[in-house]
């Protein structure tokens, strides 16, 4: 038996898509490891629901309410059929006491997600949607790009992006053909090739000023 299946055979369960996990106001017992499947972190803002995340596999979740003592700070809702370790108060404190690994790549994940949540919200400042997209996908090649021979490539949920740019799916569908039509980007399934950063940048900055003076 693999130690992944010793761990899930302790502390795993199954969860069917549309399952919450928890809810924000809620107080926090437990928190989650992300084996399989996908599960969506929502906050509600005023009277919207935001979308702060979308985690795969390999993802933990819902420490905070462990490390503070305080309720839930956002929603988590299964989106794939997914199979977590549920991990108790007492457990999650034995593993970071006990193991300075855990302990460091626990911090190192929260520092990604401050500038994730950094990311995210210069993101949604821009007033054009289609520089959210092109931002957003900029924001991507730094954090997660792989250096490909054709320039850096990444792995695009293209039912995320309206989520997390603010924008329609119609209007990222329009955003990424023009894309391609100028050469920019090149699409293959749920992988998207960057060919060159810099020039995406200048059409992010021509956007900008685009939305900022109009067309001339």
């Amino acid at each position: 038996m693999s130690a992944e299946d010793a761990l899930f055979q302790r502390f795993g369960k199954e969860f069917p898509k549309s399952t919450i996990l928890f809810r924000e106001g809620e107080s926090g017992k437990e928190m989650y490891v992300l084996q399989a499947g996908r599960v969506l972190i929502t906050k509600r803002v005023r009277d919207e629901q935001k979308t702060l995340a979308v985690l795969g596999p390999g993802e933990f979740f819902g420490e905070m309410a462990l490390i503070s003592n305080k309720p839930r700070n956002a929603t988590a809702t299964v989106t794939e059929a997914a199979k977590l370790l549920v991990i108790d108060p007492k457990t999650f404190e034995g593993m970071i006491r006990g193991n300075t690994e855990i302990a460091v790549r626990m911090i190192k994940k929260l520092a990604e997600r401050l500038a994730d949540a950094d990311a995210q919200i210069e993101t949604l400042l821009l007033a054009d949607p289609g520089s959210r997209v092109v931002h957003h996908l900029l924001t991507a090649c730094q954090t997660r790009g792989r250096a490909a021979e054709e320039g850096v490539e990444i792995d695009l949920q293209l039912r995320e992006l309206p989520a997390v740019t603010g924008v329609g799916e119609p209007g990222v569908r329009s955003m990424l053909e023009r894309l391609e039509r100028l050469g920019l980007v090149e699409r293959s399934g749920e992988r998207l090739t960057v060919r060159d950063t810099a020039r995406l940048d200048e059409y992010l900055s021509f956007l900008e000023m685009r939305w900022k003076f109009g067309d001339l």
